[in-house]
């Protein structure tokens, strides 16, 4: 792509017909010439005109005889193609054009999609008309005439266009690694350009879909060509080592407008994506509107899965595995839930994807229900690992309570939770059911003492190097014919660092182990 740009000066390109034996000023035939201005200088595209563009020209009076008729530019001017426009009769002429030329003119179908994209100039849609030539003065200026009280006759884009500059935020540097994609979603690619009016028109019976660009090597901003169409906001998504981030564009007006260029600096942080601002206008005079893009506290990978950093991003990740129990779930950071809402997770058949917590702490999982408990069903493919609970205070009001799962049929491994749980019924440390397995847990706080273990009530599989402290009495309230090994540290015999040693043991494959934190109970860390 060219990057020749000229950002204030008027290109002014004269449209010189080719001599012909039929031109003379003495009452014969006379060959139109046309001078042309863009408004602005540049094309959408962020290219001036290149040699070898070719624009539509057309009698409007005489369109049967000289309808698009192609020019060309050679050596900075555009010259008949072929056919010579040529002025007959003493009677004033008025004139259109479009670029670019299409030999059967009419109503043009086009996509905007990332291939389109490529060659921006194709969908670069300008039109002009109203300029006028006799055949005393057959010079036809499609230019700026209101500075000197006449019309603007000159060439307008007829598109819209989204630019976006993307800068490093907090806790981001762009030194080495840049962002490598970006995606709009919710757009209507296809749509139609009517040469004889210049109207570009959005397929409104379309599906909206979404525009994936891939940045270059070191190339900050990028813009992208679009049908004018009515849309409130946009959803953002940025790729950046890897990872998703998201944001949303709010469109002025609630729609893209033709002509107008919608500006917005993309902040890209370590927590997400904020915008600094919005500016619109015609890419010939200017405007402005600010905006900010909201941080969502998570990416989405390419596999669909969630990469969480705070509150309201496993607030969002709840809200979609509500609908789709299979979406996984990785924390990147320390969440703390102090003040939220949390809703249970894992209806019939269960949770089935992988929740990692990274070592990463959820702190002030705090609410009551007929149930309590972070998850309700996990299902035999699903993996609940690497996650500690801290402060839980859970109350089960019809039921059972519990800190991490109701029902286990999947695997909990490296899990922890210290708290107070209590319930109208029983209480449990992990989980209240137990047929999967379980594998290096702890949980140390209060249990409400009614059928209560520290790790299941009833299990019915496997507890492999689980350990408690607290006021429970023992790990597995009722063994109905599995394996439990789970010790209670009392202190004296047991201590965490005993618990810390063995849990190890049984995490051989697992990329994160405890180790003795400084407030004398196990913390995770990532395996050496």
């Amino acid at each position: 792509m060219k990057t020749r740009f000229f950002a204030l000066a008027a290109l002014a390109l004269t449209l010189v017909a080719c001599n012909n034996d039929n031109e003379n000023l003495n009452g014969d035939p006379v060959a139109a010439q046309f001078t042309a201005n863009i408004a602005p200088a540049t094309r959408a595209s962020g290219t001036t005109w290149t040699g070898g563009d070719r624009i539509g020209i057309t009698d409007i009076g005489n369109d049967t005889q000289y309808g698009n008729v192609p020019f060309i530019l050679k050596n900075g001017k555009f010259e008949a193609e072929g056919k010579v426009i040529y002025i007959e009769d003493t009677n004033p002429h008025t004139f259109r054009a479009y670029y670019p030329y299409n030999t059967t003119g009419g109503i043009l179908a086009a996509t905007t999609d990332a291939t389109a994209q490529q060659n921006q100039p194709a969908i670069d849609f300008l039109f002009a008309s109203g300029a006028t030539g006799d055949k005393n003065n057959p010079v036809v200026s499609f230019t700026d005439k209101t500075a000197k009280g006449g019309e603007d006759n000159s060439f307008h884009h007829r598109m819209s266009q989204i630019t976006l500059t993307f800068e490093a935020g907090d806790g981001v540097e762009f030194n080495v690694v840049k962002p490598e994609r970006y995606t709009l979603d919710g757009l209507l690619l296809t749509g139609t350009f009517n040469t004889a009016d210049g109207i570009a028109t959005a397929d409104n019976g379309a599906q909206t879909g979404e525009l994936a660009m891939n940045l270059a090597d070191g190339v900050l901003t990028s813009s992208i060509i679009l049908f004018p169409q009515t849309v409130a906001s946009l959803p953002l998504v940025v790729n950046y080592k890897g990872q998703e981030y998201h944001a949303t564009l709010t469109m002025p007006e609630g729609a893209l407008q033709a002509g107008n260029n919608y500006t917005y600096t993309v902040k890209v942080n370590a927590t997400g994506l904020t915008l600094e601002g919005c500016t619109i206008g015609s890419w010939t005079d200017g405007g402005g509107e600010s905006g900010e893009a909201e941080d969502l506290g998570y990416s989405i990978q390419n596999d669909g899965s969630y990469m969480v950093y705070n509150a309201k991003g496993l607030l969002a990740w709840n809200e979609a595995a509500q609908k789709d129990e299979s979406i996984n779930c990785t924390l990147t950071d320390d969440i703390d839930l102090t003040g939220k809402e949390w809703t249970q997770i894992g209806t019939w058949p269960g949770y089935s994807g992988v929740f990692n917590g990274q070592g990463h702490r959820i702190k002030g999982l705090n609410f009551s229900a007929a149930t309590t408990e972070l998850f309700g069903l996990l299902n035999h493919r699903g993996v609940i690992k690497n996650l500690q609970l801290i402060d839980v205070n859970l109350y089960g009001s019809n039921g059972s309570a519990a800190g991490i799962v109701d029902q286990n049929e999947g695997q909990i491994i490296a899990c922890s939770v210290t708290g107070e749980i209590s319930a109208y019924g029983r209480t449990c440390g992990i989980a209240d059911l137990n047929y999967g397995s379980i594998t290096a847990c702890w949980f140390n706080g209060t249990l409400k003492d009614y059928e209560s273990g520290a790790i299941v009530r009833y299990n019915y599989a496997t507890i492999t190097s689980c350990y408690w402290g607290g006021n429970v009495g023992q790990g597995a309230f009722r063994n109905e014919g599995g394996t439990v090994d789970a010790t209670k540290v009392d202190g004296a015999t047991v201590k965490w660092q005993t618990a810390v040693d063995a849990m190890n043991t049984a995490l051989t494959g697992n990329d994160y182990q405890w180790a003795l934190g400084t407030g004398g109970l196990p913390v995770l860390q990532k395996k050496q």
